[in-house]
């Protein structure tokens, strides 16, 4: 992961989940009690693996390290997030953003649908080596939506790789789930990444 090749590698590059939370004060006579933070995706959430069990770090403050392909520069400090991985090159990564208002949260989740539809060239644009297509999956009923992409990248050194990313919302939390392994797109889970989604976004609150 820590090689220039590895980070750019859809399968590799994108491990990490996460969720920040900013709690308003409530005057000491009302009753409704806070919302917890968001809940993140358990491991058997994740898209199966025919041949491995996923697994888990800790929910973590902060921005990923390595960032994810394509989303990572628009992730605030205020981000947390989690990472997930099976005993062979297949990862994902949860990314989960509370923001200040309902607006704010409309607008970071329309930028980080803008920075997903412009994936492929720009990570072209940036390795000059790598050929990347993409495809948009439509948009999932839950919630206040979420939208699915796929992007394929192929490398002149002969790596070829399939990652899935979505974006969701619920109020004011905004959450981001990636989805990674080699392969192309004949070998994206695009049906268990859509239900993943769909957990993900209603986990929220």
């Amino acid at each position: 992961m820590y090689t220039r090749a590895r980070e750019v590698r859809l399968a590799v590059a994108v491990l990490a989940a996460g969720a920040a939370v900013a709690v308003a004060a409530v005057p000491a006579t009302a009753a409704t009690p806070e919302p917890g933070p968001p809940a993140f995706l358990q491991p058997n959430e994740l898209p199966p693996h025919p041949s491995s069990d996923w697994y888990a770090g800790p929910v973590t403050a902060g921005q990923p390290d390595p960032l994810p392909m394509c989303v990572g520069d628009a992730l605030p400090s205020t981000a947390s997030h989690r990472r997930y991985w099976t005993e062979y090159d297949t990862g994902a990564v949860q990314v989960t953003v509370v923001e200040r208002s309902t607006r704010r949260a409309e607008e970071f989740a329309a930028l980080l649908r803008a920075d997903l539809a412009d994936c492929a060239r720009k990570v072209m644009e940036q390795h000059p080596d790598i050929t990347a297509t993409q495809k948009y999956y439509g948009r999932l009923n839950v919630e206040e939506g979420a939208h699915v992409y796929g992007v394929h990248t192929v490398a002149e050194w002969g790596a070829s790789d399939i990652g899935l990313f979505s974006v969701g919302r619920d109020g004011r939390t905004v959450t981001v789930v990636q989805w990674g392994q080699m392969g192309t797109f004949a070998h994206a889970q695009v049906a268990d990444f859509r239900e993943t989604t769909v957990t993900a976004v209603d986990k929220l609150y």
